[in-house]
């Protein structure tokens, strides 16, 4: 299956993939075979796609392409048009904490500018901007480090340093999941807050399911391997949304319509 969220031809992709293979073992183990994705550059919207599928499918893996830390065995990863390399790359917020604990939390945020010729004051600044929009401010001297900090403060660390580095896409790889519930879900509204205030595109790789439906516009499944999408439901739900939503029976419906298809896809050969 082909999916493409662009439905406007005079309108830029922000990811391209295109004819996407995904082999190991000299192409004996196939993991990804055939995937097409496009995904269209909203710039005063964003978009917010989540993949869903089973473990080993390839969904992190579609992630590194774009993030510039893995290639196809076949296929084309373009980044706004040009393809994905060592200078244009998304960042990747990972399941596990990601910054560095000799430094600061404004100096790990800082990190994607440290070579860009500018000067400290101003990177500080710039860093300054996203602790801020992730709710960090009062921490930005301490040490990025558990249990100085909590799991879901190093989390805004490495959503604050994502943006900072590239604040058009973040790519997010279960980033909630070694999160206790109610740290989780003060994340999702974090996240949540700032896909509404700079509107972002976002890839959202997870296994909850209510959490897809929260976040999302789009979610796509994949199926078990040698994967592709299978399946492309898109939210009809309100573009920005609060945790009321969850008790509407709209979400309620929508959840079980995603788990239903959860469950025949993974009967798909």
């Amino acid at each position: 299956m082909a999916i493409s969220f662009n439905d406007d031809p005079n309108q830029a992709n922000i990811v391209s993939l295109r004819g996407i293979d995904q082999s190991y073992d000299g192409g004996k183990t196939e993991i990804i075979k055939g995937l097409d994705l496009l995904v269209e550059d909203k710039p005063a919207q964003g978009q917010f796609v989540v993949i869903l599928g089973m473990s080993g499918c390839g969904k992190s893996t579609l992630l590194r392409y774009i993030a510039g830390l893995q290639k196809p065995t076949k296929g084309e990863v373009l980044l706004q048009g040009k393809p994905v390399g060592p200078d244009n790359r998304a960042s990747m917020v990972f399941q596990q904490y990601s910054s560095l604990p000799w430094m600061t939390v404004l100096e790990n945020v800082a990190l994607p500018l440290q070579f860009s010729g500018l000067s400290k004051k101003s990177r500080e600044e710039k860093a300054m901007d996203m602790i801020r929009l992730v709710g960090l401010t009062g921490h930005e001297h301490k040490f990025a480090q558990y249990p100085t900090l909590s799991g879901g403060q190093l989390q805004r660390i490495a959503i604050a340093r994502s943006l900072l580095a590239n604040a058009s896409i973040i790519l997010m790889d279960e980033p909630f999941g070694a999160l206790d519930i109610h740290t989780r879900l003060q994340m999702q509204e974090l996240l949540g807050k700032i896909w509404n205030e700079i509107h972002p595109t976002v890839i959202f790789v997870t296994h909850d399911i209510a959490e897809a439906v929260y976040l999302g516009d789009e979610i796509l499944i994949m199926k078990a391997p040698p994967s592709t999408f299978v399946e492309h439901i898109q939210i009809d739900l309100p573009l920005y949304r609060n945790k009321e939503i969850k008790r509407d029976q709209k979400f309620v419906e929508m959840v079980y319509h995603v788990e239903d298809l959860m469950v025949k896809v993974a009967d798909m050969k």
